[in-house]
């Protein structure tokens, strides 16, 4: 936990407050106040406006992945249009999570050799500040337009495609390398994550027939742009981290595999380290990457039998119903006083991932903001939000996410299943399948029974013949 004096102490250097303002230009900032953010939307423009906010007991500073022409222009009032026209850019940041460190930092050095093969020389890393990393280009690095659309308004689908790229590209190495930190063992990383072993191992036929183990890192490893919508914030380099204590930090990114979380702390730290996000860039050396990303995503529309196919076992075939949902969700639907916008982000990813369709939601959404929320959200701000949704495009938030759950007011209330899972869909799915499996057993003993007793009849009948 972080302790006032501690704040202080690091915000008042002058190397970290120009550091913090440096990376602000052009961007929104939001203030956290350990559980809370401040007021939006911000801006920084001058270095002591650290130091001061800090006094305020501000514990971190965030900022927005897209650049803005004047950040102060900014309200969730606006049309999509109209924040278009405001946006000059955007950066690429892919954020990347996992419980256990190391598992993150192998992810981060697979993803980082990835980009320098395809092309992309301004990149740069840091550490979140608690358990993985952030992984930057520059909108500088894209092309202006592509295919005659000005880049900066690909947002958030370019950023969310080249996310997907990437994922695509190097989950196999990636398995490959967590395996082989691991031994080749299983176990060992089952007990890590914390996860059953049918939810991370999947099998796949090799040439010669035969069934090879797979490890599913997506299922315990996040790999994903920072946005969720638009305007939504990342943790600033060599900002403080409320629950680790520790400093949001760029590093070498060829050295990532080095770092140990001692030398983030906080008086270990004087902004001298690599510049995240530098904006001095080689050309447009990142414009392969976009073109790639965007082309590799038509093509896996064209082709969708060669997509993955998740809990392919027991398609979902109609909507999950609630009395699956987890205890946040739930919590959620009672209606809410603070974090609405939030709880439609969570809400209707959780949504679309369990089978519900994209009208379905609209209908369902619009009955919560109007029947459950003591103040309902703007029609224009819902609208907005679902203009651009597509249903089981992405899962909703982790449940240890920092910007969800807990800071909207949600305390989790464990019903003795949620510590097993990472995030809600997880939670749902499984009970799900179990309802599921439980019923076809059931369905088999019936029919079991069903047939123990046709053939009692047949007998008795054959008997009866015979007698006569």
């Amino acid at each position: 936990m972080l302790t006032k004096s501690t704040t202080l102490k690091f915000y008042k250097q002058k190397s970290i407050q120009d550091a913090i303002v440096e990376h602000a230009h052009h961007k929104e900032i939001g203030v956290r106040y350990d559980e809370a953010f401040g007021k939006r939307p911000d801006i920084l423009a001058y270095p002591r406006e650290v130091l001061e906010l800090a006094l305020r007991n501000a514990t971190s500073f965030h900022c927005s992945e897209e650049l803005w022409e004047n950040p102060t222009q900014l309200s969730s009032e606006l049309s999509r249009k109209e924040m278009d026209a405001l946006r000059v850019g955007w950066d690429l940041v892919l954020d990347i999570d996992c419980k256990f460190l190391e598992y993150s930092k192998i992810c981060a050095d697979i993803i980082v050799k990835f980009l320098r093969y395809c092309g992309v020389k301004d990149l740069s890393v840091k550490f979140s500040g608690n358990k993985g990393f952030h992984i930057g280009v520059p909108f500088e690095a894209f092309p202006k337009q592509v295919s005659g659309v000005m880049t900066k308004d690909l947002f958030p689908e370019a950023p969310k495609k080249i996310a997907f790229y990437v994922k695509e590209n190097i989950k196999s190495e990636l398995g490959r390398r967590i395996l082989a930190l691991e031994n080749n063992n299983f176990a060992a990383v089952k007990e890590k994550v914390g996860l059953a072993q049918e939810e991370i191992i999947r099998f796949e036929r090799n040439e010669f027939g035969d069934n090879i183990p797979q490890l599913l890192v997506d299922r315990f490893l996040e790999i994903d742009t920072v946005l969720i919508s638009s305007r939504h914030l990342y943790r600033m380099p060599y900002s403080l981290h409320e629950k680790s204590g520790l400093v949001s930090i760029p590093l070498d990114p060829d050295k990532v595999m080095a770092f140990e979380k001692s030398s983030a702390q906080p008086e270990q730290v004087t902004a001298l380290g690599p510049v995240f996000m530098n904006r001095n860039v080689l050309g447009e050396n990142a414009r392969q990457l976009l073109v790639q990303a965007l082309d590799f995503e038509v093509k896996m529309e064209e082709e969708p039998e060669k997509k993955t196919k998740l809990y392919e076992e027991m398609a979902i075939e109609c909507p999950i119903t609630e009395e699956f949902f987890p205890p946040c969700m739930q919590a959620m639907l009672k209606g809410m006083d603070d974090g609405k916008k939030r709880a439609v982000f969570c809400l209707m990813n959780f949504l679309g991932k369990i089978g519900w369709s994209k009208p379905e939601i609209e209908i369902y959404l619009r009955k919560w903001n109007t029947e459950k929320n003591r103040v309902p959200l703007r029609e224009v701000y819902l609208k907005g939000q679902l203009n651009h949704f597509k249903a089981g495009e992405r899962l909703p938030p982790n449940c240890d996410n920092d910007a969800y759950y807990k800071s909207m007011g949600i305390a989790c209330s464990p019903d003795g299943h949620c510590q097993r899972y990472k995030n809600p869909v997880n939670y749902t799915l499984a009970k799900w399948r179990r309802r599921m499996r439980e019923k076809e057993e059931e369905g088999k003993g019936k029919r079991k029974k069903r047939g123990e007793a046709d053939i009692k009849d047949k007998v008795k009948e054959v008997e009866t013949e015979r007698k006569a």
